[in-house]
């Protein structure tokens, strides 16, 4: 494959106008990675193959950095793969270091995806058949992980953290029975047959309760409007954030590698990816407790790792046909367009794009350099508006953002029903980033547990002899002692 054919015009100019696109759809609440994607497929089938392929990578990468802006400004994730960022980055948001976490996150992500890339490129192999062996009892753990590490390293009590994740496991379960198809807790209401949807629960709970917060405390509003309007005149330096990166490398690398091979578990995703990594981050960090108010090593851990993740995400997609998230999911018709089958012979099948997909990837990190940075100041100028009309721009977006999902007015009341219960949960701190979890993972959980007991006849023995299952076990009992058994040693010194 020759390199220099991606940098020619007719490839280049549709692959920078992806790039752009999915920034602006990835910094606005309610316009997933996903959707992003999907907009852009079928305009990607009128293009030749490495013109389609760039704009579909340049989509999904700038659209995951992208979600990550309005999580550090406004504390809503542009997309799931951003709640984790909403933690650090917003409150150095409100300590005037909104650009600084920005910057950071940026050269992050960049860092990451090329990790991830490469990672994709020589152990894609040697990870798809590990992630093909997983079954419904790995899932079921691999969900139970997930959902722990989101409540262990929620600002708070832990016990909160819990109950946030429940509460959203709860909700998961509304809609038809995945096994019998009975309703459950849908009250003859036809929109919830399939569920309560994401998108407003998620727009609801981080901006329209954001809204709230700020009515029902103007100092809090005005505190944070000169916070976000002091970045304006704060110049970060490239050596700066250059000496940032070089001192946390290995904490870089070690969420990139989490990231990318949580990535490459179909049904993951970038979101467990980047709250994986944020836990292990903090149970690694020397100063753990700073995590959840503005630490540098809680931007860099979740932003390396999700991007990271979409690298991994097409390790299966691609040597086994197994799509790592939707991301994948939506890539794996349009790949077929193209006349690439992924499977075990797609290296011998379809040598040259798939050298051409590896290139891509990788030359789409140097991109998102000067593309993130446009969107960064971009978004910092709108930020330096009156702080009730940037208010008013959320509720506005958060209303579009939830109704145009399924052109409903029943998920704007979905969104604004969650805002309420966003803004009610926070006067008790109980944290929000659990719920949204629970609320991903419930069906995975679900599903998986009962497709497990189905298969042993409702021995139980599986989930916890089987190795992978065991270790996961073992690792959060681990985890969850820690605390008690530090306290103990502490003492006895």
């Amino acid at each position: 494959m020759n390199w220099i054919e991606l940098f020619q015009p007719g490839t280049l100019i549709p692959w920078l106008l992806g790039m752009v696109f999915g920034i602006f759809v990835g910094a606005t609440p309610g316009l997933t990675a996903t959707m992003a994607v999907a907009l852009i497929v079928p305009l990607s089938y009128y293009l030749p193959a490495d013109a389609g392929l760039a704009m579909i990578i340049g989509v999904s990468f700038t659209a995951i950095f992208a979600g990550d802006i309005p999580a550090t400004y406004l504390r809503i994730p542009g997309t799931p793969a951003s709640a984790a960022a909403t933690l650090d980055g917003h409150q150095m948001a409100r300590k005037g270091k909104g650009l600084q976490a920005l910057y950071l996150n940026l050269c992050c992500s960049c860092v990451g995806g090329m990790i991830g890339v490469i990672l994709m490129i020589f152990l894609a192999p040697q990870l798809a058949k590990f992630a093909l062996k997983f079954s419904s009892f790995e899932y079921f753990w691999l969900a139970i992980f997930g959902l722990s590490l989101s409540a262990l390293v929620s600002a708070g009590n832990t016990l909160n953290g819990i109950l946030a994740a429940s509460l959203g496991m709860l909700i998961s379960t509304v809609g038809l029975d995945i096994v019998s198809g009975a309703q459950r807790f849908t009250y003859g209401k036809n929109e919830l047959m399939d569920g309560v949807q994401f998108i407003p629960v998620m727009i609801g709970l981080f901006g329209l309760s954001e809204v709230l917060r700020n009515l029902w405390q103007p100092s809090i509003s005005k505190s944070s409007q000169d916070h976000l309007k002091s970045t304006k005149s704060t110049r970060i330096p490239f050596k700066s954030i250059l000496k940032n990166l070089t001192e946390r490398k290995r904490l870089i690398g070690q969420s990139a590698l989490v990231g990318t091979v949580i990535g490459a578990l179909p049904g993951a995703g970038a979101d467990i990816a980047a709250w994986g990594a944020y836990g292990l981050a903090q149970k690694t960090s020397k100063s753990p407790e700073e995590f959840g108010t503005g630490s540098d090593e809680g931007v860099i851990a979740p932003t390396s790792a999700n991007n990271a993740a979409v690298g991994g995400a097409w390790i299966p997609a691609l040597v086994f046909g197994i799509p790592g998230d939707a991301v994948t999911a939506i890539v794996l018709g349009a790949l077929m367009v193209y006349d690439i089958k992924p499977g075990p012979m797609i290296f011998e099948q379809s040598g040259p794009q798939v050298q051409s997909i590896f290139a891509i990837a990788f030359i789409t990190q140097i991109l998102l350099l000067p593309a993130g940075w446009i969107g960064i100041k971009t978004f910092d100028k709108l930020l330096q508006l009156p702080r009730h009309w940037v208010l008013t721009a959320v509720v506005v977006f958060s209303v579009v953002g939830a109704y145009s999902l399924q052109n409903s007015m029943f998920d704007v009341y979905v969104m604004a029903l969650f805002g309420l219960i966003g803004f009610g949960l926070e006067l008790l701190a109980i944290p929000l980033a659990p719920l949204i979890l629970g609320l991903i993972l419930g069906p995975m959980v679900e599903k998986n547990l009962r497709t497990g007991l189905i298969k042993t006849e409702g021995d139980w023995m599986p989930f916890l002899t089987r190795p992978f299952c065991l270790t996961m076990l073992t690792v959060l009992l681990v985890i969850f002692m820690l605390p008690t058994l530090s306290r103990l040693f502490r003492q006895k010194d």
